[in-house]
């Protein structure tokens, strides 16, 4: 990497870290902002994605905002385990994903802080809602459109991504067993019979392809691509070292395309592809409005989720590509797109343009840059290394491309 990118990335790190002191305190309960405009609440999901970035920096500050966050979720868990949307409002309900990323995000904070005990009972709490999210008792759960951060997109029953998260927590909490049950489960064949045989389980590996599908439930699923799902796949060992580099070149061959279609204007990878368009089966009306192609859940460009794709690509042991997408985030993130200012770490891009659309300074987008960064300038996956370690053995990779 010549200089040019390097004093980039360090005035990026730079920016973002203000952006998180910034954000650290906002007007509901002093808890972190989501986003320096637009988003003055404490969403569950945005900030405990941001524990990645708070811990892995070092900043005390950050370390405390997220404690305050945990505790601020824990006193307003449901009776039942269930962790609310928003941190301040026990009622603001629904979410799939915000009880498994408090879950791991209470357990990075108690290796960082060690503190083992740390918000025990709620702990305790969550893992037995968990439990109860896995229709058949075989511990990979299910859950209902809309209901994890992709609140325009349907996701149906057993997604990659909650699962991937469930599978990240159990090892933290030393469930080996049932991650190991769960890993299995997940890298079996999609079920893709007319009829299924009722004994049957739903597995997420797309036949012939290298990925994990969206979602998959009885005789339904989705074999689009989605990026946060398959970086957490490799990040977290549920995809083999073979299967996660087939992964990883498998993306790079695929975004290539994209560009020379027209379809992808910077050198980062969008959320979902290919696109849903109008005419096909899994579009739905409201998408016009919110989800058209490229655009927001349906293809754009997310930074925090590139962010994890660095890391996914450090943790694949392709360095030099990390060090390349680290440095496409960076520009992803410069511009601006509400208020002027020198660095934007905007919310999301159109992919086919590269114009930011969303709100500026937010918290999950610096603080997974900030992330990104530790992993390349490491050449490790902070937290995501000891998960992988603890991963029982992976399937290979059965992609025949």
């Amino acid at each position: 990497m010549d200089e040019k990118p390097i004093a980039s990335i360090d005035q990026a790190k730079e920016a973002a870290l203000r952006v998180l002191l910034s954000n650290a305190r906002g007007p509901f309960q002093g808890l972190p902002r989501t986003a320096g405009w637009g988003y003055p609440e404490p969403y569950t999901r945005d900030l405990m994605i941001s524990a990645l970035g708070f811990l892995a920096n070092g900043n005390q500050e950050l370390a405390d905002a997220l404690r305050r966050t945990l505790v601020a979720l824990a006193t307003n868990q449901t009776p039942r385990g269930l962790v609310p949307s928003l941190a301040h409002d026990p009622a603001d309900r629904g979410s799939s994903d915000t009880t498994p990323l408090f879950l791991f995000g209470l357990a990075l904070y108690r290796k960082r802080a060690n503190q083992p005990e740390f918000l025990d009972e709620a702990a305790r709490k969550a893992l037995k809602w968990m439990q109860y999210q896995s229709p058949d008792d075989m511990v990979m759960v299910s859950q209902l459109p809309t209901s994890d951060w992709r609140d325009e997109q349907w996701v149906m029953g057993f997604g990659l991504y909650v699962n991937t998260l469930v599978y990240a927590y159990l090892l933290l909490y030393g469930e080996h067993e049932s991650a190991g049950r769960l890993r299995d489960l997940m890298n079996r064949l999609e079920v893709r019979a007319a009829a299924k045989n009722p004994h049957e389980h739903e597995g997420l590996v797309v036949p012939s392809k290298p990925y994990y599908a969206l979602y998959s439930y009885k005789l339904f699923n989705s074999d689009r691509f989605d990026l946060l799902g398959n970086s957490l796949a490799i990040l977290t060992g549920i995809a083999s070292p073979d299967r996660s580099r087939d992964l990883v070149a498998w993306i790079e061959a695929e975004c290539d395309a994209m560009r020379d279609r027209g379809e992808l204007a910077v050198d980062s990878p969008p959320c979902l592809f290919p696109y849903i368009l109008r005419h096909d089966p899994d579009w739905h009306p409201r998408y016009e409005q919110y989800n058209r192609p490229g655009e927001y859940h349906n293809g754009g460009v997310w930074p925090f989720v590139c962010g994890f794709y660095v890391a996914a690509c450090v943790a694949a042991g392709r360095m030099g590509l990390a060090k390349r997408k680290l440095a496409a985030l960076t520009e992803l993130v410069k511009p601006w797109h509400e208020n002027q200012a020198e660095w934007g770490f905007n919310e999301w891009i159109k992919a086919q343009t590269g114009k930011p659309s969303g709100r500026d300074w937010q918290t999950w987008s610096a603080a997974m840059y900030l992330y990104a960064a530790e992993c390349v300038e490491q050449r490790r996956t902070p937290f995501f290394d000891e998960i992988r370690a603890n991963s029982p053995k992976a399937a290979g990779s059965i992609w025949k491309g």
